[in-house]
This record gives structure tokens, sequence and C-alpha cells, in this order.
């Protein structure tokens, strides 16, 4: 379920701090204040999750300690940059956009020459926890909302990395990667999770066991989207109710992970068409994870 940009941007993880605001977070998986994400929550299980990491992006910029924002230089015709444009934090959201660029009048959102010596044409926001926080197992949460738009051309993602200073993040998809959401607006009524690991080699997408191809959502509204992660089960819910349970066991999920979002162009049959006016943003209202 990716594109070629990202996943040449995968191997490389590029990343470029951006700089500050109101942020409550535990280096690593260290518990958090007590309430800084929101009230008790049960465990399925039995006793409560710990918070370990809460942004509520209520302040007016991105705190470098907490996250990175990746310039990405791109194989399509996408790059990733770190512009007000593409990444601005304002009203208690985080917003990422995907724009065109404009050399003339905001020289932020061009794109890095690439080694043919061109530059693409659409600059987009992406935000990680890269070298700053990880986590293995645990609840995993955000409030978003993606923008409504006409047709196919854009992608937004709320996914988990290999934390690279603990454990390898190649090959992938052996690696592991958790897509907690997905949205493509080609599909504008269903949000699409996709864990990536040795099943990919074993028939790619298969509904019910690595991806879901029934779990309804809205763009223009506000969603919550989360994974519950133990050794033994990967389960994602959307709106509280589960959406897709994997009970394989694979190794590739057990060892820490990274959180990324991401507003990009869609690709293959969500290929942007130019028709598609610009910007198109995904919002972010809050990001929470516990143990």
């Amino acid at each position: 379920m990716r594109s070629r940009l990202l996943l040449a941007a995968l191997a490389s993880l590029l990343l470029l701090a951006a700089a500050t605001t109101w942020w409550v977070v535990a280096r690593d998986d260290e518990p958090a204040a007590d309430g800084r994400c929101g009230p008790e929550l049960k465990k399925p299980g039995g006793g409560t999750w710990e918070c370990t990491f809460a942004d509520d992006f209520s302040g007016s910029r991105l705190d470098p300690d907490t996250w990175l924002v990746q310039e990405l230089v791109g194989s399509d015709d996408m790059c990733a940059t770190d512009s007000a444009r593409t990444i601005a934090v304002s009203d208690g959201h985080l917003q990422l956009s995907v724009v065109k660029t404009d050399p003339t009048t905001d020289p932020t959102t061009v794109c890095p020459v690439r080694p043919d010596g061109t530059r693409a044409t659409y600059a987009a926001g992406w935000i990680s926890t890269h070298g700053r926080w990880s986590q293995q197992y645990g609840r995993f949460e955000a409030r978003i909302r993606v923008q409504d738009v006409p047709s196919a051309g854009v992608h937004e993602a709320f996914w988990l990395w290999p934390d690279v200073r603990y454990g390898a993040d190649k090959p992938w998809p052996a690696s592991g990667e958790i897509d907690i959401m997905e949205t493509y607006s080609q599909h504008p009524d269903l949000v699409v999770p996709f864990l990536h690991y040795g099943a990919d080699d074993n028939g790619g997408p298969v509904d019910g066991l690595n991806t879901a191809q029934s779990c309804r959502t809205t763009r223009g509204e506000w969603h919550d989207y989360a994974l519950e992660w133990t050794a033994e089960e990967l389960r994602i819910l959307v709106d509280g109710k589960t959406c897709l349970v994997n009970t394989a066991g694979a190794s590739s999920f057990r060892k820490r992970f990274i959180i990324n979002f991401t507003q990009f162009l869609g690709s293959g049959q969500n290929t942007y068409q130019p028709t598609m006016a610009l910007p198109v943003s995904m919002e972010v209202d809050h990001v929470r994870a516990w143990r």
C-alpha cells in the first residue's frame, strides 16, 4: 500500500527538526504525568493503561525534542519539505498538507534537486518521532480529520515504523510496519489498516489477516484511530470499534516502533490529477500512547 516515493524514503529517514509547542512526552516509553492522556482507560484483559506519550498540539509550533520533520527528495513528482505550508500547528491541531511548489513566492516549498537535475512539482508534509521516542507494545491513538475532496489523488496515514536504534528497518516488509490508518480519496468511505510483515510475501493483502477492506470512515469528519498491541495480538480500532485483529505472533512486531503522520499525493489507481485543487490537508487533534 506504499508509493515508490514512500518506499524510497523509508530506507533513509532523512529527518530535520522543526521548532516549539506545548507538549508532554516521556522519553521512549517512560510514564508521562498522570492525566495527560485524558480519562483513565481500562485494558481489555484487566487493569488500566499507563500514559507514556501525549501531544495535543495546543501551541503554535512543533517541539524538536518530540518530532522530526522529514525532507525528502522523492522519486515521483512529489517531495517532503519543512515549510509552514506543508506542516503547521494552530488552534489545537497539527495540519499536514500537500501543495504545489511555488519557487517565486515561497521558496520553502521548493523540492530538493534530484540526481537527474530535476525537482518534483509537489511538496508534502511528514513528521515522525524518529530518534526521539518509541515503544514496544501498548495502545497508540490519534484523532484525525482528512479533507473531503471530490476525486482520487491523495493519501493520508498514521503509521508505526521500527526504531532503527533498537532493531533493523530492512529488508522491508519482513522488518515490520504497522499502518493504523490509511485513507485514499478514491475510497472516501474507507480506512484501510495494513500490517506489513512476512505475510506480504505469501499472498500480499489478505483481508482479515494483514489488512481489512470493510472499515468505514468519512472524509471531512473527525475519527479516532487506535492500535492495541501485545506480543500475541495486534488490534486496530476505528471510533472504538474493532476493525482488524491479527494473532499471527510475527517476530516483525516484537520490537520498538516510532510514530509517523503523512499527507501525500496518491499513486496507482489513486494517482493525483492536476484538476484537484491544492492544498489538501490532514488535521490531527491529538496523539497518545499508553503501556
